[in-house]
């Protein structure tokens, strides 16, 4: 393991930073005699860049590990090359899907739990809308992206919305999008669509459970918003 993480940057680690790696050394070996939790979020994020003053630096500038995530690949290169900003950017979401498979045999019964399963959304700098698809005993099936850009009426046409929903044979499903900006407070263009999909998913007999819209907590305020629990989702 120590000799496949420091592969990744021998030839560069040697030539312009050898007190960093030092450093990545030490922070390998107590990675490898004490686990991931002897380490502390710089320390980790060190070893992926191969760079203890790069992370350091990111994390100075961002604020924290979850602004950290929210930056766009364009925002990484001003600290870090190129091929470091693809590994961090992979990094992060493989974090959070790993997250995701982990919680797919739990039961999906409240807005708490689907704001929970997605939460990795709050990162993202662009609006996505997903469909989370439900078995008979509301375990997830899969959670599918429909659209991304700028969640509204146009780009969230019911045909995608309920592609995935009947392709696999789903119970129940619920649509999921987030606020870039963090507060989760609908839109009126978010109503709209609610109501529209709620109408069409009658005619088609299939089961709209909720719509949830996932922000940043913050000080007085939800980190998610959820239409059923506001009732206009019965």
């Amino acid at each position: 393991m120590q000799q496949h993480i420091f592969s990744f940057e021998s030839s560069e680690l040697q030539n312009s930073e050898p007190e960093a790696s030092s450093h990545c050394s030490s922070v390998q070996e107590r990675l490898v005699t004490y686990g991931s939790e002897a380490l502390d979020t710089a320390e980790h994020l060190g070893l992926i860049l191969g760079s203890q003053k790069q992370a350091d630096a990111l994390l100075k500038h961002f604020g924290s590990l979850t602004l950290l995530a929210r930056a766009s690949f364009e925002e990484l290169l001003a600290f870090v090359s190129r091929s470091k900003a693809l590994r961090l950017v992979s990094s992060l979401r493989m974090g959070a899907v790993a997250l995701r498979e982990e919680r797919q045999s739990l039961t999906i019964d409240s807005p708490l739990a689907i704001a929970d399963l997605c939460s990795e959304m709050r990162f993202l700098d662009r609006e996505l809308l997903r469909i989370v698809l439900l078995n008979a005993k509301q375990h997830l099936i899969k959670v599918a992206t429909v659209s991304q850009g700028s969640v509204n009426e146009s780009l969230a046409h019911p045909r995608e919305v309920f592609k995935p929903v009947i392709t696999h044979s789903a119970y129940s499903f619920i649509m999921v999008h987030n606020h870039p900006s963090g507060d989760p407070s609908p839109s009126e263009a978010d109503l709209r669509l609610t109501r529209r999909i709620l109408e069409a998913s009658r005619i088609l007999q299939l089961q709209l459970m909720d719509h949830i819209i996932i922000g940043t907590p913050a000080p007085g305020r939800s980190c998610y918003f959820s239409f059923k629990e506001a009732g206009v989702i019965a």
